[in-house]
């Protein structure tokens, strides 16, 4: 089994070496041994779940959270685990007092990877490239569905960036934090006249490691150092990232010692069995992201009776501890019970009760009349499309819930996707249920979060002429919407808890989103050649100049 581990590592990294240069200095590189590079320095083998084949900000979201993960890409503003603010690019604000004017002094002497400068024209020209591309392209990145942008202008003598925004926000440095909003070089193009096609491989970021190279067929790429790189020394010369989808071969993959370091093994048994092991150090958390499944409303789940079953046929408690063996915990709100928003005070009147779900379906005239066992609504057998991902236990959920809807007479067939095709599909609205492992409080707090229910009359429902908009399952509630209205224009933080509570209220009882849990995230290491590395809470952050060879 090792030499199956060994030649499938060997495999990416081969294919990830044939790709010429995309970052600095235009070598050709290649993967050394974990521990050390080919040419003597410092190395590291990373074992991760590879979202995109971009890292575009703008391409899409999947790709401007891997240019930040993977230590390419910087914003103005970082999260701490506690969800507090720390400065980055950007050192210092000012805000008026309506809360819509923004200046940001940029850190003095920060360059990118290729050595051009980051001051504020830099920065100016990078965000105003970003919300120009995604209005005119087919990029489906959504910048506007964080900040809702006026002008970004740079004044270069005092090197501020100004951000007028057409609302007004209570703490911007929040949603800046948000990977889309990467600051990377474009060297004045704003609209991609001179780099047609953007930035997929060729991104130049602030980061303490620059991309080398990247095969688009195994998913896998090859970092090196930063030498430009502006906030200290960066510990490794190069690192290999190889995309492994499976989780149990990622963990054998740590045991044999052909990576270094991994994130998310989610394969229970695995994890217990790294975490009992001493060679290993694991870095466990219960963080702020909440998986759970969209429910499309404009397909047949719009039928409340069978949306009701449904909801009451899915034991999550048993999904939760058994099927995917306490990597989340159980609970109906989309906020996990672990942040400050008063999650004990939810009700779920459609919690898990098989005999109930039946009951309803036969009253609601959904019967099987053909005994094949399947149900039929309006003549046709029900059968719900469930668009799913390996990763995060995301498939896990959908196979456990397709097995207990099969148990009350629901069809459901599982679509297991990569993740870019899923958001793409996610978009188009082309599935009955598609599911997710997402960030709660990305911005700082669940304002931007919650919109993705906000349907505001239609006017919020994402579409091909629509795609600033941020609703993809075409709900609609007016009390929802009165609620975030009232929300996003608070600044009152007791005011803003309390509407948090009413808004899950309102979508635990219109069965609106189906809550898988809440996620522990983790990052496992090998014990004796690498320390420092700690999963954060906000998991935008893997490649830190934190995680350094062990002495």
């Amino acid at each position: 089994m090792k030499k199956k581990i060994a030649a499938m590592i060997m495999a990416l990294t081969m294919a990830a070496g044939m790709l010429s240069g995309c970052g600095t200095g235009g070598e050709e590189k290649s993967a050394g041994s974990a521990g050390t590079s080919a040419d003597g320095g410092a190395h590291l083998n990373f074992g991760c779940y590879v979202y995109s084949t971009s890292f575009d900000p703008a391409a899409y979201q999947n790709a401007s959270w891997q240019g930040m993960r993977w230590g390419i890409t910087e914003t103005l503003y970082k999260f701490n685990d506690d969800a507090t603010l720390s400065p980055w690019l950007a050192d210092s604000y000012e805000v008026s007092d309506d809360h819509k004017t923004w200046t940001f002094h940029i850190r003095d002497g920060v360059t990118f990877s290729n050595g051009n400068p980051c001051d504020a024209q830099a920065v100016a020209d990078s965000l105003n490239r970003l919300f120009h591309v995604c209005e005119s392209t087919e990029y489906s990145s959504t910048p506007k569905q964080y900040i809702d942008m006026a002008s970004i202008e740079a004044d270069t003598e005092a090197n501020t960036v100004t951000i007028v925004t057409n609302v007004a926000y209570a703490d911007l440095r929040g949603p800046l934090c948000f990977p889309f909003y990467t600051i990377i070089d474009v060297e004045g193009d704003t609209t991609d006249a001179e780099h047609p096609g953007g930035y997929s491989t060729s991104v130049i970021g602030t980061g303490p490691y620059v991309l080398d190279s990247f095969d688009e067929l195994s998913k896998s790429g090859e970092l090196v150092k930063n030498k430009n790189y502006w906030n200290g020394e960066v510990p490794y010369d190069s690192i290999s990232m190889m995309f492994i989808e499976d989780d149990t071969t990622k963990a054998m993959a740590l045991e044999s010692g052909d990576i270094d370091l991994a994130e998310n093994v989610t394969t229970i048994s695995d994890l217990q069995k790294l975490e009992a092991d001493d060679a290993f150090y694991v870095s466990k958390k219960t963080g702020v992201r909440a998986g759970f499944a969209l429910v499309n409303f404009n397909g047949i789940l719009a039928n409340d009776a069978l949306r009701q079953a449904v909801f009451m046929a899915v034991d999550g408690e048993t999904l939760c501890d058994v099927t995917v063996g306490g990597m989340y915990t159980y609970g109906p709100g989309v906020i996990p019970s672990t942040l400050d928003y008063d999650s004990e005070k939810l009700e779920n009147p459609y919690a898990y009760d098989q005999e109930a779900a039946i009951k309803l379906l036969d009253d609601n005239g959904i019967v099987d009349t053909d005994g094949d066992g399947i149900r039929e609504l309006d003549g046709e057998n029900i059968n719900l499309q469930f668009d799913t991902y390996k990763n995060r236990c995301l498939s896990d959920f959908a196979e456990g819930i397709q097995s207990q809807l099969k148990a009350v007479g629901i069809g459901c067939t599982v679509n297991v996707l990569d993740s870019d095709t899923l958001w793409m599909q996610m978009q188009e609205g082309d599935y009955d249920l598609t599911n997710s492992n997402w960030i709660t409080v990305g911005t700082g707090d669940p304002e931007a979060y919650l919109l993705n229910w906000y349907g505001n009359g239609g006017e919020n429902f994402f579409t091909p002429d629509n795609t600033d908009a941020t609703n993809y399952c075409s709900y609609d509630n007016e009390e929802f919407n009165e609620l975030y209205d009232q929300f996003k224009t608070s600044f009152d933080e007791q005011e803003r808890k309390d509407l948090v509570v009413q808004m899950e209220q309102v979508l635990i009882d219109d069965c609106a989103v189906l809550v898988h849990g809440y996620y522990n995230s983790t990052m496992i290491s090998n014990a004796s050649k690498v320390t420092g590395a700690e999963i954060p809470a906000f998991d935008y952050y893997w490649l830190t100049t934190d995680i350094k060879p062990a002495e």
